[in-house]
Formats: C-alpha cells, sequence, structure tokens
C-alpha cells in the first residue's frame, strides 16, 4: 500500500470511528457545531497533504484534534479580534467543557442540537450528521427520503442557523424534556443503521450500534422517570438480544451465513440476559402512566418474544398495538408491519388489501420492506406473477447479501 493508500485509509477509518466524538469535544468548548465541522473538515484535509508525505501518526484522532483546534482559533481571531486576547481561545479549547449534568460529551451535544429554534423535522438529522457522523445517505434511508433531499436538507439547516447565529449551548436540566424526543429519535435511526449489519462484520455498523445502546443507557439513566427513554432502551435491548439469532451457516458452504426471519429463529440463541433487562424496562416504563412511541415498539418486541417462546398466538394483541402506534405516528413503515401481522391474523387478504391502501405513498416506491412484505402477502393468495415481480424489486433494493438470497429463493418458489 502506498503512503497515499495508507494515508486515505487511517483518515476513513477515524472518519468513521471517531467524527462525531471529536466534533463533539470541539462544539463543547466553542458552542458552535458548524465552526466545529468546518474545522474538523480542513483538518481532515490537511491530513491528506500531510500523511502521504511524513506518514500517518500513531494517534490520528490526536494530531486532527490538534489541527481543528489551530483552525478554530485562527477562524475565531479573524472573527473576534476584539473578543479575545492572545492566549484566551488557546485556553479555551484546551479547557474542559462547561460542567453540566450529563454525563458524556456526545450525548451533551445531541441535546444542544435539539434547540427549539433549529426546525424540528432536521433536529434528529442534524444530529446523525454533526454527533453520530452518518452520512447523507444513511440519514436520508432512515427517514424515508433521497440522498440527494436530505443533503440539502441539511444544508438549508446549517446556512439558516449560521444566519440566525442560533447557539450549541448545552441546555440546563429544565429543558432536557423538552428536547427528549429529538434525541431519542436520532439515537434510534443511528441503533437502525447500525442493526443494518447483522453479522456484525462492519466495524462502523457494529461501533454505531454499540454506541446507540451506550447512549440510550445514559439517558435512561439521566432521565428515569421518563417513560420514553426507557422505552427506547428496552426496544434496542429486545433487538439487539436477537442478533445472533438472524443468520445460521449454510450447511453446503460453511463460509456463508444465510439470513433467518423472527419466525424461523431459534430463540434458544437469544440473549437472554438482553430479553431480561429489557422486559424490566418496558414494566418500569409502563408505570409511570405515560404511554409512547417507543414504548409500543418494545411492547411489540415482548409480544413476538411470549409468542415465540410459548408457541401461543397473539396476533390479536399484536395488531392492536400495531394499531395504538400507528394511531400514534401516522408512519408508512408501521402500516407495513400492521398489514403483514393482519394477514397472519385474518389472512393473507385482508393484509395484502392493507398494504395497498398505502401504494399511492410516493416515499414506498424504493422502499425495500414493502416490497418484500407485498411479495410475501401477493405469493400467499396465489398471485404468483405479481408476486415474482414485487420479489425483484425487492431484491434489487437490498443491501444484504444474505437477505437478497432468502428473498431470490422465495422467489424461485413460486409456481409458473
Amino acid at each position: 500500500m502506498t503512503g497515499g493508500e495508507q494515508a486515505h485509509s487511517t483518515a476513513d477509518a477515524v472518519a468513521r470511528r471517531s467524527y462525531g466524538k471529536l466534533v463533539a469535544y470541539l462544539a463543547a468548548r466553542t458552542q458552535d457545531v458548524a465552526a466545529a465541522e468546518d474545522a474538523l473538515s480542513e483538518a481532515f484535509a490537511a491530513a491528506l497533504a500531510n500523511w502521504p508525505q511524513n506518514g500517518c501518526p500513531a494517534n490520528p484522532e490526536a494530531w486532527l484534534l490538534t489541527v481543528a483546534r489551530r483552525k478554530l482559533i485562527d477562524a475565531f481571531r479573524s472573527n473576534h479580534a476584539d473578543q479575545f486576547g492572545e492566549g484566551e481561545l488557546d485556553r479555551l479549547l484546551a479547557a474542559a467543557p462547561v460542567t453540566t449534568e450529563i454525563p458524556d460529551e456526545r450525548l451533551a451535544m445531541l441535546f444542544a442540537c435539539a434547540n427549539p429554534a433549529i426546525e424540528e423535522a432536521v433536529r434528529a438529522p442534524l444530529m446523525l450528521q454533526v454527533v453520530l457522523g452518518l452520512d447523507a445517505k444513511a440519514i436520508a434511508s432512515a427517514f424515508l427520503t433521497s440522498p440527494d433531499a436530505m443533503s440539502k436538507r441539511l444544508v438549508r439547516a446549517k446556512t439558516k442557523i449560521r444566519a440566525a447565529q442560533i447557539p450549541f449551548r448545552v441546555p440546563e436540566r429544565a429543558e432536557l424534556a423538552g428536547r427528549l424526543d429529538a434525541v431519542l429519535d436520532a439515537i434510534y435511526a443511528a441503533y437502525s443503521e447500525g442493526w443494518t449489519d447483522p453479522a456484525a462484520t462492519d466495524a462502523a455498523r457494529r461501533d454505531l450500534a454499540e454506541e446507540a445502546i451506550f447512549l440510550a443507557r445514559l439517558v435512561a439513566e439521566l432521565m428515569p422517570q421518563e417513560a420514553e427513554a426507557l422505552g427506547l432502551l428496552s426496544l434496542l435491548l429486545h433487538t439487539e438480544a436477537r442478533r445472533s439469532a438472524r443468520r445460521a451457516i449454510d450447511k453446503e458452504r460453511a463460509a456463508q451465513q444465510e439470513f433467518v426471519p423472527l419466525a424461523e429463529q431459534d430463540p434458544s440463541r437469544w440473549d437472554a440476559e438482553l430479553v431480561d433487562e429489557a422486559e424490566s424496562l418496558l414494566r418500569e416504563a409502563s408505570a409511570l402512566g405515560s404511554l409512547g412511541r417507543f414504548q409500543l415498539q418494545a411492547a411489540l418486541q415482548s409480544a413476538h418474544v411470549y409468542r415465540r417462546r410459548t408457541g401461543h398466538g397473539n396476533w390479536a394483541d399484536i395488531v392492536e398495538l400495531y394499531d395504538a402506534l400507528l394511531a400514534l405516528t401516522g408512519s408508512p413503515v408501521v402500516a407495513i408491519n400492521r398489514a403483514v401481522a393482519l394477514a397472519e391474523l385474518k389472512g393473507a387478504a385482508a393484509g395484502l388489501e392493507a398494504l395497498d391502501q398505502l401504494a399511492d405513498d410516493d416515499r414506498l416506491g424504493e422502499y425495500q420492506p414493502w416490497w418484500a412484505a407485498r411479495a410475501e402477502l401477493l405469493a400467499r393468495t396465489g398471485a404468483h406473477v405479481e408476486a415474482r415481480h414485487a420479489y425483484s424489486v425487492a431484491i434489487g433494493l437490498e443491501r444484504d447479501d444474505a437477505v437478497r438470497r432468502f428473498l431470490t429463493r422465495r422467489q424461485a418458489a413460486l409456481q409458473n
């Protein structure tokens, strides 16, 4: 590997692993996320110019942080020459951030990005990009929009933030509850992106899933009387408990792992400790008497666990939970899952009818779960020609090789 290739590889790895942490460190001291992001981008550019010639440093994160701090100092000195004396900025950026009750700088910056002055629809995407380091493509997938549209939305938001001089101040304790929903949305979206690597072979996505659970734990500990904080952690733990069961080794191809849907998973492979903790958290949340989206989603996961462990059919309860969740969120994703559950309760034709009611939603045209669910229900009703087409679209949209193979086998099993 050449020096240039090594430099790019190291920079890419640091960006995936530490971008959000570095931005959070800088922004926690300057209260200006946009400036921190700009400085770090310049530091990465400097690294790609310097490292091929001089070699990659032993601690690339520290190198980037040092350069970014200097870029910030230069920028602040140019823009605020009358406000800072010589050495003041150096002390500001080297010092610890203002002490808050929030025990992690990244979590503190998530709450800072949830400033009510920022447009509500862009708060969670902004957190995902600036603090957790996701790119526009990954963020767009989480919010059912195109990467181009999401990128433009984020650029417009940052432009407005600069123009309005919105400060990224870590909120006081009394302000946290009003910002909680956006923070939980961002943590959930981050975990969902990490979950797309079920076998945990992608280090960046594995780290992202672990970091999301870590942040969810911190929020639950910080705000134990907030039922939705407990509900989100319960949901993530229920989901994570099944990670290893989502894959099985192909007996004919020992090196190849195959996708295992929930209905076919071996419950003995679920992480019992995580399931028990998730159940306990859900009970704690329920006792607080404030029902919300994440509690309902966690309750759905709990219902699936109960059905698989006991063999007791509880589809009526599951559909009822989806009804409540759909009434609360209006989410097309929830509507798709509800249609699949309804098919289990009342037959494939009923599920397909519910699914067809979503056909006019343009956001679903390139949403793989919509096509996969439609293919499955069409196949059950005997509409094999239409099912075959739906499977083809779902296969084309799927990123996971194991899921593509699973769908291909389902398609091949259809009768002509």
